[in-house]
């Protein structure tokens, strides 16, 4: 009591400060300043004013005007302080009271706009003092559909108020708890620098306690732990710890579900690593040199690449391919070429290479005896070959001398492809291919007989 006492106290001293000030501001100093004025005016002729004060009738004129100047300037200020006004306070916040522990409670509204009525004096003061409480009291209501009204407490009896909206309708329902297990859910991992991969992700719990109204929780279909990568400053190999991760409810279309969750938030601890792995470059030709000539050497101005990929994908990659059009080349010629990354991998280490090409004068050699393979047949099949002349042929390899002498006959390899090839007799294709690219290889015998059986 004492402290609202000591307020007032000073709330009304204050608002007398300001009177005083208003009035010394807007009555004394004005009528100061044109009393100078005329005295200024009047210096100018001192005998005519002497004679003009001296007189009874012209001092009883001056006064009566000084007078009804005063009472017009005071009683128009005045009226400022009398008059009925109002003061609308938009989007004050609701505080509603019940057992949270208990119940949920829906229709409430986050704001109402509140009109204050009154005096102006009584407004002034009423916006001095701290914006009491908007509420709407549920105690003693049990669960259902109920229209309750909203009331503002305000310590002003002279202040008249209207709420907008004064009345509301809410649901009670019962507060039901289950609990649920937890997932987690990595915003933004895109944003990780490339040469890193986030191996492993966990959290310090499982499940938790969801809290709502049956018909809400009955929409949850996953909980996440939402660990955003940018909130990361920095982030290097080894074990992160992050502390504060909120939880978020999900229904099955993706929608955030407006439920109680305990806990709130969790930690979080990530794994990041760098899982690399330097593979060669293999330059592969594409079309026909001019008649003629052959490769006679192609190589890279980088001759290995790192490569950066989740551990899985980097077991695929052997090499990374780069393809130059040798089509009617001719003469030497150097290639800009920008290497692609390998399907699943995240970064390359070099991003462009210079291929250069030389040729020289083609001469062919045949290789005997190369066996042939059998690919892509059925599991439940097997094949044989119809005579001893289809199970191996002769490639002739086309290229310079010098490739033709270091050319290695156990890197020729012969085969056919039986995809789609059922029980029975067939005559298939033979296709060939060397390890060195700068040759070519084509088979002395195009087709060979095979038989297929049920194994």
């Amino acid at each position: 009591m004492k402290k609202i006492i000591k307020l007032i106290s000073s709330l009304l001293a204050n608002i007398v400060t300001k009177i005083g000030l208003f009035i010394d501001q807007q009555i004394i100093i004005p009528i100061t300043k044109a009393v100078m004025l005329i005295t200024t005016l009047l210096k100018d002729n001192k005998k005519r004013t002497e004679r003009l004060l001296t007189q009874k009738h012209s001092l009883i004129l001056i006064s009566l005007a000084l007078a009804l100047i005063m009472f017009f300037i005071v009683d128009n200020k005045a009226n400022l302080f009398i008059e009925s006004s109002a003061e609308v306070l938009y989007n004050q916040p609701v505080k509603a009271i019940y057992n949270e522990e208990a119940f949920v409670v829906e229709g409430i509204p986050d704001v109402v706009d509140i009109t204050l009525i009154g005096r102006r004096a009584d407004l002034y003061l009423a916006k001095q003092l701290p914006i009491q409480e908007v509420n709407i009291d549920l105690s003693g209501l049990k669960p259902g559909t109920h229209r309750v009204p909203i009331r503002y407490s305000h310590p002003l009896t002279s202040i008249d108020y209207k709420l907008d909206p004064s009345f509301t309708t809410i649901v009670i329902y019962p507060k039901v708890s289950v609990v649920r297990g937890v997932g987690i859910d990595l915003l933004h991992e895109e944003k990780l620098d490339p040469k890193l991969i986030i191996e492993q992700s966990e959290i310090d719990k499982t499940e938790v306690i969801i809290k709502g109204a049956q018909h809400t929780i009955d929409k949850v279909a996953v909980i996440k732990a939402m660990i955003d990568i940018e909130n990361i400053s920095k982030p290097v190999v080894g074990t992160l710890t992050l502390e504060d991760i909120a939880l978020i409810a999900y229904d099955q279309k993706g929608n955030q579900v407006d439920v109680e969750i305990v806990p709130a938030k969790v930690k979080a601890t990530i794994e990041i690593t760098s899982p690399n792995k330097q593979v060669p470059i293999k330059i592969i030709p594409v079309g026909e040199v001019s008649f003629g000539k052959a490769i006679e050497s192609m190589s890279a101005d980088k001759t290995d690449v790192i490569v950066y990929a989740d551990q899985k994908t980097l077991t695929e990659i052997n090499y990374i391919t780069v393809e130059i059009d040798v089509d009617k080349l001719s003469a030497a010629k150097e290639f800009n070429v920008t290497l692609k990354k390998p399907s699943g991998a995240k970064h390359i280490s070099v991003a462009n290479v210079t291929v250069s090409v030389t040729l020289g004068e083609e001469v062919n050699q045949e290789i005997p005896n190369i066996k042939i393979e059998h690919r892509s047949l059925a599991d439940n099949l097997s094949v044989q070959a119809l005579s001893a002349a289809d199970t191996e042929i002769s490639v002739v390899v086309k290229g310079t001398k010098h490739v033709l002498a270091e050319l290695d006959h156990k890197a020729i390899y012969a085969y056919v492809d039986l995809s789609g090839y059922g029980v029975g007799q067939h005559e298939v294709e033979v296709a060939v291919y060397g390890d060195d690219l700068r040759a070519t290889y084509t088979p002395k015998t195009k087709k060979v007989k095979v038989r297929i059986i049920k194994q």
